[in-house]
């Protein structure tokens, strides 16, 4: 059975009985209710997660049931059921914050669909919690820095009222993608497209091609039309992922387009005009950049309309345990394993490490100790090697292995008596340490921590770490 609470709020008992069998069937826990007034008494009582509200109800319609809702819980889901004569109520409940409307008369699979893709959108805001971000919307209002839900759900409610650009900032690793898909898939524009971008991955050649199209012969190899991007993402959202990796002469193209909302392919002289809402990404200092001429300053004030902070993980430690629970919860349902939780010795080297991956890297260090452990907990011999072998000093040119007789591998642990799998999980952590320290400067980290430059390009090809990733 779903974890999720479904409440059906119908006054007509045949279709509401029906419409509780359906979703009961589709693995929901479901609640009834004949009117608005009873609704938000079953509300006030229970965890709901998504209200399924008819418009024309005695005592208490939809549309002032659903204004009610969302002023007591925003994290709430509601769907709103409505004829096909009073499509316009539908209108006004999704500007009032409903998710979604279905018109009568009411497919039973289209109904166990849309709850579907509706508590998957708020399993995204969930994910995105985790985050912990900083929100400024438009009027300054700070919304708030914390992985409480209602704050998080509040900053998804009031984002998708608006169809400005999103700008989303953060160290490598914070979950900047993650925030992207929530923030799209809980808007007016979730039944269209996301489409991502990675614009430090396309070379500058191509890139002019990649967001706006071409036409057939507008340069060499372009042997058929093709559209672009944005044409691509029309009515949706698309997310500029790395903006600041932007070259200087694609910024002021990109500038164009989102002054204009109109495009021209390469190789042509028609105008698209485009209806797409812009989320970008960075972990770049825009600022600095702007200040050494690298980054345009009035691109920055069109995509910075509202920004979003993910602090690293370092400097949220308290959350590190709600992550890890969540982790284990997913990968416990992917991987079919039956562990509940992780023991307190093991949770205590996650909570001393510095997490330069931040929480991409805390995901993989689950996953990898799910792969590994044998028990229903995850035990500290099942985390990667460096977190039992070796930990780093201050000083980057040593490293102390750990002689706590605690953590010490018994004879018995022979995946952790390997000598190999030790070393390379000390260098990788010690490069990645480098790099952080000197901010992802190659020469510098080369020098400083005594790697000759050759030997360390080849060791971030083979642990497939990016230097960029680590520049402020």
């Amino acid at each position: 059975m779903s974890q999720y609470r479904i409440l059906v709020v119908e006054d007509d008992i045949e279709l509401r009985s029906t419409l509780f069998e359906a979703l009961e069937q589709g693995g929901f826990d479901v609640l009834q209710a004949e009117d608005g007034i009873e609704a938000l008494d079953k509300i006030r009582t229970n965890q709901i997660d998504l209200a399924l509200l008819d418009v024309n109800m005695p005592q208490m319609n939809g549309l002032d049931c659903l204004t009610e809702i969302k002023n007591y819980d925003p994290s709430i889901i509601v769907i709103i059921m409505t004829a096909y004569s009073a499509i316009e109520d539908a209108v006004r409940a999704i500007k009032a914050g409903a998710y979604n409307y279905l018109a009568k008369p009411i497919k039973h699979q289209a109904v166990v669909e849309m709850v579907q893709r509706a508590v998957d959108a708020q399993a995204m805001i969930r994910t995105m919690a985790y985050s912990a971000p900083i929100v400024t919307l438009e009027n300054g209002e700070f919304v708030g820095h914390s992985g409480e839900m209602k704050k998080i759900f509040n900053i998804i409610y009031k984002l998708a009222k608006v169809d400005t650009s999103v700008l989303i900032r953060g160290d490598s690793g914070t979950g900047k993608e993650l925030v992207a898909r929530a923030l799209h898939y809980n808007s007016s524009r979730k039944d269209e497209k996301l489409i991502p971008i990675n614009c430090s991955a396309i070379s500058e050649t191509l890139f002019e091609s990649e967001l706006f199209g071409h036409e057939r012969g507008a340069f060499t190899g372009a042997d058929q039309r093709q559209i672009g991007r944005f044409q691509y993402a029309e009515g949706g959202t698309l997310f500029l992922d790395e903006i600041g990796d932007l070259s200087p002469s694609m910024q002021v193209k990109l500038l164009r387009v989102l002054q204009e909302r109109k495009f021209t392919p390469v190789g042509s002289s028609r105008e698209i005009e485009m209806n797409v809402r812009i989320i970008a990404a960075t972990n770049r200092n825009l600022e600095e950049m702007i200040q050494k001429g690298t980054f345009r300053e009035d691109l920055f004030y069109r995509l910075n309309v509202i920004p979003i902070y993910l602090p690293p993980l370092k400097e949220r430690k308290d959350d590190i345990e709600n992550l890890v629970n969540y982790f284990i919860r997913r990968f416990a349902q992917k991987h079919k394993k039956s562990i509940f939780g992780i023991t307190v010795q093991a949770m205590e080297k996650l909570s001393a490490h510095h997490w330069p991956g931040n929480i991409r890297e805390l995901e993989n260090t689950i996953e990898h100790a799910f792969v590994i452990e044998s028990g229903d907990k995850l035990s500290a011999k099942s985390l990667p090697a460096h977190f039992n072998a070796f930990k780093l000093g201050n000083n980057l040119n040593s490293a102390a292995p750990i002689i706590d007789s605690s953590s010490a591998p018994s004879v018995e642990d022979a995946d952790l008596l390997d000598y190999n799998r030790f070393k390379e999980e000390f260098e990788r952590e010690f490069i990645i340490r480098a790099l952080k320290t000197f901010k992802g400067r190659i020469n510098q980290t080369a020098l400083h921590a005594k790697i000759p430059k050759k030997t360390l390009l080849r060791k971030l090809e083979k642990y497939s770490i990016k230097a960029e990733d680590f520049r402020l």
